[in-house]
């Protein structure tokens, strides 16, 4: 009876199937110009509350721990990542840290902070603020941000980071910072906003959309004039359309929605979603999937030749070796 009793209990633990292990899944022979047969997908660090906002500067990956509003960084040969900046996102003890990083041309830090609810330089070792306000209202929460050849700062604003704290703004935006300072806002019909990013020739504006009933990609023209600062022409974001649904991907297996997103130098759009991060073709072609197992966050090219893509997955830290570099 014992034995029978000990066989039962142990049961569900035997039916359980093991999670699988990250791995490249190929959907098209296209993907064999950007990813070699036989890719791994490595872990390299653990142990993040939510690992977000990606980017390589110098010899060091920095990226975001948005609960612990903490900027970590991590080298290659080390086993663990160390505090670069904390607090990062908030000077309030337990506001939300940063969470979107980039470089500007003179290589100084760009981010989106959620508890300060701004967009902000790193200057010595201060943090100055580049946009805070529209229209005399505070931003939701800056969540992602690129930044074009011109020096424009182009920024997603959805509510994650505000945690209670009551909107000003009845939009979630995509603005654009002008080097002169100005702001401008260029979509506000959009809901959950996310990642950002452009085209090579930066004709087009790519946005994640991480709404959980409607997990997509938006692309925009970028044409025209929205306004001029510091001699610098900003163009307004035109013709919105979808360029890929996620939806059809979401299962109990594969977790997350469209969150942060890059462009590689050829054009193809590689964004987070259901899964992990989906390589999609500059025609909105679903050319395969780099499978973390985790929710996945967002991602960027580093490394010493710019051809290693570094991933940020939950509580992990992962990379790929592509063929291919980012924008």
């Amino acid at each position: 009876m014992k034995a029978l009793c000990l066989a039962l209990a142990l049961l569900p633990v035997a039916l359980m199937a093991a999670p699988d292990e990250p791995r490249v899944e190929r959907l098209d022979g296209a993907l064999d110009e950007l990813l070699d047969a036989g890719t791994r997908v490595e872990v390299l660090t653990d142990g993040f509350d939510w690992s977000e906002g990606p980017v390589w500067k110098g010899t060091e990956l920095l990226f975001s721990d948005v609960p612990q509003n903490t900027i970590f960084s991590w080298r290659e040969g080390e086993r663990d990542a160390r505090v670069f900046q904390r607090p990062s996102g908030g000077r309030e003890p337990t506001a939300q840290g940063s969470n979107g990083l980039a470089l500007d041309a003179q290589g100084r830090l760009i981010l989106c902070q959620h508890g300060d609810r701004r967009v902000a330089m790193l200057v010595g070792e201060q943090w100055t603020g580049i946009a805070e306000r529209f229209e005399g209202k505070r931003f939701n929460s800056p969540n992602d941000l690129c930044i074009s050849s011109k020096g424009t700062i182009f920024f997603t604003d959805p509510p994650y980071g505000l945690k209670g704290a009551a909107p000003e703004m009845p939009e979630h935006g995509v603005y654009a910072v002008q080097p002169g300072g100005e702001v401008l806002r260029l979509i506000s019909d959009l809901k959950w906003p996310n990642g950002i990013a452009l085209s090579p020739d930066e004709s087009l504006l790519y946005i994640a959309v991480s709404d959980r009933d409607h997990p997509r990609v938006m692309v925009y023209d970028l044409k025209g004039s929205a306004g001029k600062s510091a001699g610098v022409e900003i163009p307004q974001a035109l013709n919105g359309r979808e360029f890929f649904n996620a939806q059809s991907l979401k299962s109990n297996t594969r977790k997350g929605g469209c969150d942060g997103l890059k462009v590689d130098s050829l054009g193809n759009v590689w964004t987070t979603g259901p899964g992990g991060v989906l390589v999609l073709s500059s025609k909105g072609k679903h050319l395969g999937s780099i499978l973390t197992g985790q929710a996945t966050a967002n991602c960027a090219w580093g490394g010493a030749d710019r051809r290693t893509l570094y991933i940020t997955a939950d509580g992990l830290l992962m990379r790929v070796k592509t063929k291919v570099s980012g924008r």
